[in-house]
C-alpha cells in the first residue's frame, strides 16, 4: 500500500515552513494568506502534492483550514479533529480554533486589521466560502486578493511532490452495470430539462462514474484528476493529462467523447459566451465561476448532475458490494479472531494492529487499496475520532483497554468501511454500558422502516437516543454515503444532525456508525455499511416503506454487550445478524476460525 502524508507530517512543520510561507507572502505584498484543506478538485483525500495544509501546519486531518498572518497564525478544525489538531500542531505557532465558532470568516472579521491584504488561491475555494470570507473581510476593513502563484506552493518549491499521473483505465460493464453512453444520455436529458446547454464537471468521482473509468491519482480512492464538459446531447469533452491516457482509453470512451489536455480547459471555458452552463458551487472552485462569468456564459448554480444518479447504485453495483463485503468480512473475521486470541496475550501496538489487518486484506488477492488510512486507537487514542497511529503516537494495547479499529478496502466490485471495538482483557462496567448504548442506537437505525422522502437528518436521532437518555452524545455524523469502487465518503446523502434536503433513495449505500468517546479514557464506535432497499409493504401498514439491508458482516464483541440493556426486539435483531454472519462468512474461513466464529456469533 502507498504511504500517505500522515506518515511524514510533523508538528515541526510549522517551525520549518511558516517562515518560508511568510517570506513569499511578503514578496507578493500580502499581510495574510488563507490555506484550505481542499485542493483544485475539492478532494477529501489528497495527492501528496496538494497537501498544502499539512505541509504548512503539520495537521493531516481530512477537514480543516489555516490563516497565516505575518505575526500570528490559526488552524481551524471541527469536533472530529480537535484532539488530533492539538497533537499535530505547535501551540506556540498556531491558535487552534473550531469551525463552529465562526471559522475562517469569523477570524477575518475579528483577527485582521483595516487595510490589510489577505491572499487566497481561487482554485481552492468554493464560490460560497469565498463569498463568506469576502463579506467578513469587508466588515473588518481588509481586502481579499486572488493570487496567481500560491505562496505555499512557492515556499514548498522543488521539494513539493510531482502531481500524480496514474493511468486512466476502463471500468468494465461487469462492475459498472451501465455503459457510459447510456449514463451520458440520461444525464444530458436532465440538463436539458433544467434549462442547461451543458455542465462543467470537476468532481473526480463524477468523472470516474460518468465515463466508466478509474484511476490512481488520489490516495485511497481509484480516482483520476481531470475535468469534463458534458453537453445536453450526451457528448462530452474530457480533459486529462496525456501521461494518464492509456492506449485503449479512446476506443473505450467512443466517438462522442473528445479527449483533450488540461491546458485546453481555459480556452474551452472562454468559448461559452451565451451558453447556459450548469456548475456545482459545492464541487467547483471560484476560479471556474470567474472564468465563465468573464466569458459571458449564463451560469446556472446547481448540484452536480452526476451526484444523485451515482449515489443510487444499480443492481450490478449492489451485488458487487455484497461480494466485496463477503471477501472483506472473511478478512475481518480472521482479524477479530486474532484480536480475541493471540493479541490478548501478545499485546501488539497500534501499528502492528494496522499491519496485521492490512496483510489479511491483501491476502484476499483482490485488494486494490485501502479505502482510507486504518484507524487503530488503543485506550485514550480511541477517543480521538479520526486518529491514525504514527511512529510518534504509537502505543501498545494493554489489559483493561478498548481497541477501536475503523478500516476498509477498495475492491473492483465495491468499497468497504467497518468499525469494530474490542476489549483487551476484562472491560469495565462503564465500557460495557457505553458500548451497549451505542449498539442499541446502531440496531435501531439498522432496523428502521421509513417512507419515501425521508432524509438522513430525520433518522439521526434514532442512533443517539440511548446515549442521550444517559446525558451522552458523539460529535460526528451518524452515516455517510459510500461509492461503488469510488470514494469511501460520497454525497449527496448522509445521516447527521445537520439538516438535509436529499431524501434517502433505493440503492444508496450509507454507513451506520454511532459512537461514544471519553477523552483520556477510551473510544467506542460500531459501523456497518447498509443499502437502502426498495419500498415494500409492512404487515398491517397503510403504505410501503423503505428500509436497510446490512452489507457488512462481522461479529461484535459479546464481552461488551450488557444483555439486560437490550430490548427483546434488539436482541432478536442482533441474534439474527450474528446468525447471518456465521452462515455467510463461516464457510469462507478456516475450520479453527469457524469454531471461534460459532462462539462469537452465539445467541445473546
Amino acid at each position: 500500500m502507498r504511504q500517505t502524508f500522515d506518515d511524514h507530517a510533523d508538528p515541526a512543520f510549522g517551525r520549518e515552513h511558516l517562515p518560508l510561507i511568510r517570506a513569499e507572502m511578503a514578496r507578493q505584498g500580502l499581510d495574510g494568506f488563507v490555506i484550505p484543506h481542499e485542493d483544485e478538485h475539492q478532494n477529501e483525500y489528497l495527492p501528496d502534492a496538494n497537501e498544502r495544509l499539512a505541509w504548512a501546519t503539520g495537521f493531516t486531518g481530512s477537514a480543516g483550514a489555516a490563516v497565516v498572518m505575518a505575526d500570528k497564525a490559526a488552524v481551524f478544525v471541527d469536533g472530529r479533529y480537535t484532539l488530533q489538531a492539538q497533537d499535530q500542531t505547535d501551540p506556540a505557532l498556531f491558535e487552534r480554533l473550531d469551525f463552529v465558532d465562526g471559522g475562517v470568516p469569523g477570524y477575518l472579521e475579528r483577527g485582521v486589521r483595516s487595510g490589510q491584504i489577505i491572499g487566497y488561491d481561487p482554485r481552492l475555494h468554493s464560490p460560497d466560502s469565498l463569498g463568506h470570507m469576502t463579506n467578513a473581510a469587508i466588515r473588518s476593513g481588509a481586502t481579499l486578493k486572488p493570487v496567481t502563484v500560491n505562496p505555499v506552493d512557492a515556499a514548498w518549491g522543488q521539494a513539493r511532490p510531482a502531481q500524480p499521473a496514474a493511468p486512466v483505465t476502463p471500468y468494465l460493464l461487469d462492475h459498472a452495470g451501465e455503459d457510459s453512453a447510456a449514463k451520458r444520455t440520461r444525464i444530458g436529458a436532465e440538463l436539458a430539462k433544467a434549462g442547461a446547454d451543458l455542465a462543467v464537471l470537476t468532481s473526480p468521482s463524477s468523472i470516474a462514474w460518468l465515463f466508466n473509468v478509474r484511476g490512481g491519482d488520489v490516495i485511497r480512492a481509484p480516482l483520476p484528476l481531470g475535468q469534463a464538459i458534458l453537453r445536453a446531447d450526451g457528448s462530452a469533452r474530457l480533459f486529462l493529462d496525456p501521461a494518464k491516457v492509456t492506449d485503449d482509453l479512446g476506443a473505450w470512451l467512443g466517438n462522442a467523447v473528445t479527449l483533450e489536455t488540461p491546458d485546453a480547459l481555459p480556452s474551452a471555458l472562454s468559448e461559452m459566451k451565451g451558453q447556459r452552463v450548469l456548475i456545482d458551487p459545492a464541487q467547483s472552485s471560484a476560479w471556474y465561476f470567474d472564468a465563465l462569468q468573464t466569458a459571458g456564459a449564463q451560469v446556472i448554480r446547481g448540484a452536480d448532475p452526476c451526484a444523485l444518479p451515482r449515489a443510487c447504485k444499480n443492481a450490478t453495483e449492489i451485488e458487487g458490494s455484497r461480494q466485496a463485503h463477503h471477501r472483506d468480512g472473511a478478512a475481518m473475521v480472521r482479524f477479530l479472531n486474532w484480536l480475541a486470541t493471540d493479541a490478548q496475550t501478545s499485546l501488539p501496538d497500534e501499528i502492528e494492529v494496522v499491519t496485521k489487518l492490512e496483510a489479511l486484506r491483501e491476502a484476499t488477492g483482490a485488494l486494490k487499496d485501502l479505502s482510507f488510512d486504518t484507524i487503530a486507537g488503543a485506550g485514550s487514542n480511541g477517543a480521538i475520532v479520526h486518529y491514525h497511529p504514527t511512529h510518534r503516537t504509537n502505543r501498545r494495547v494493554e489489559p483493561g483497554q478498548l481497541l477501536l479499529v475503523d478500516s476498509g478496502g477498495q475492491y473492483l466490485d465495491g468499497t468497504t468501511d467497518i468499525t469494530r471495538t474490542v476489549a483487551i482483557g476484562e472491560p469495565s462496567a462503564e465500557m460495557a454500558d457505553r458500548f451497549t448504548r451505542v449498539l442499541k442506537g446502531h440496531i435501531t437505525l439498522g432496523r428502521i422502516r421509513f417512507p419515501a422522502g425521508t432524509t438522513g437528518s430525520a433518522l439521526d436521532a434514532l442512533a443517539r437516543q440511548p446515549l442521550w437518555m444517559a446525558g451522552l452524545d458523539f460529535d460526528h455524523g451518524t452515516g455517510h454515503g459510500v461509492g461503488a469502487y469510488l470514494s469511501v465518503h460520497e454525497g449527496p446523502h448522509r445521516i447527521a444532525k445537520a439538516p438535509s434536503t436529499v431524501a434517502l433513495r433505493p440503492g444508496m449505500i450509507v454507513s451506520n456508525e454511532p459512537g461514544y468517546y471519553k477523552t483520556g479514557g477510551f473510544g467506542i464506535r460500531i459501523e456497518v455499511l447498509q443499502v437502502v432497499t426498495p419500498a415494500s409493504d409492512v404487515d398491517g401498514g397503510e403504505r410501503p416503506m423503505l428500509g436497510f439491508e446490512v452489507l457488512t458482516l462481522a461479529p461484535h464483541d459479546r464481552r461488551l454487550i450488557v444483555a439486560d440493556l437490550l430490548s427483546g426486539e434488539e436482541r432478536d435483531w442482533l441474534n439474527a445478524y450474528h446468525a447471518r454472519v456465521l452462515a455467510e462468512i463461516g464457510p469462507l474461513v478456516e475450520p479453527a476460525i469457524q469454531v471461534w466464529l460459532t462462539e462469537a456469533c452465539a445467541p445473546i
